[in-house]
């Protein structure tokens, strides 16, 4: 079985995709796929099905996120109808974050976003995020799991002995960038346990994150447990590739 690495882009919040190509150009040495966040943190970004399609047009693979946060029925059938027509394949459905300005809609939820593209005559593959939680009957109906960013071997592999599937999973990993993105991110999602040595060891050396990340792959991957990894390296994805070129070549 070949261990999968999904790399994370980051989405243009302009029209400029000048730096899209630059994270797919560098991390498709390393990558098997790339994940395309749906505005993510509740920004306007670029459609992700738009730069999903980038993504095939420079050779790679690519699943594109779509939230039920900002679109009806009519909204999603259109990004489906928009995927089918650009040959992307793969989605992630999530809830998403709360919006940074306007509201969120009600007219869908991920249970219904993986109904409605079961029913649409489109061959998609389509995923759910799982949380380090008991995981809810209707998201085995998923092609694929992605396991919510951890920053504990031993909690991921906790989470997968009692979680039985027969799809693939990838657990999440996340570098962190800096002190200050270590402890937003602590804030913002408060059932991720940061562990207190390594946000001080970011404090001390900007490549802490850097390294504690590529290394929480390979144990991962060396664990047999899972499937790959949801890797979301943020800014610091030449880094990154270049740590891991070896292990993924």
């Amino acid at each position: 079985m070949t261990f999968e690495l999904v790399c994370e882009i980051e989405p243009p919040t302009t029209p400029d995709l000048k730096h899209v190509r630059h994270q797919i150009g560098t991390m498709s040495k390393i990558a098997h796929s790339f994940l395309i966040p749906d505005n993510h943190i509740g920004r306007a970004t670029v459609s992700s099905v738009a730069v999903a399609h980038e993504v095939e047009a420079m050779g790679g693979r690519s699943i594109a996120c779509l939230n039920s946060r900002d679109r009806n029925l009519l909204g999603f059938q259109r990004d489906l109808l928009t995927a089918a027509a650009y040959g992307v394949d793969q989605f992630l459905f999530v809830y998403g974050d709360k919006p940074a300005s306007g509201n969120r809609t009600s007219d869908l939820t991920v249970r219904s976003m993986i109904e409605e593209a079961r029913n649409f005559d489109g061959g998609f593959r389509v995923g759910a995020a799982a949380g380090l939680r008991p995981l809810p009957a209707w998201k085995r109906a998923a092609d694929f799991l992605f396991l919510q960013v951890g920053f504990s071997l031993e909690a991921l592999l906790r989470w997968r002995e009692a979680n039985q599937v027969d799809v693939p999973v990838y657990a999440g990993v996340m570098v962190l960038a800096s002190e200050r993105h270590a402890r937003t991110l602590a804030a913002a999602i408060p059932d991720i346990a940061i562990p207190d040595r390594l946000i001080h060891a970011v404090a001390a050396d900007r490549m802490a994150g850097v390294d504690a990340a590529c290394e929480q792959v390979l144990a991962i991957r060396d664990s047999g447990a899972f499937d790959g990894v949801h890797l979301i390296p943020v800014s610091r994805y030449r880094d990154v590739e270049s740590r891991l070129a070896a292990a993924f070549r």
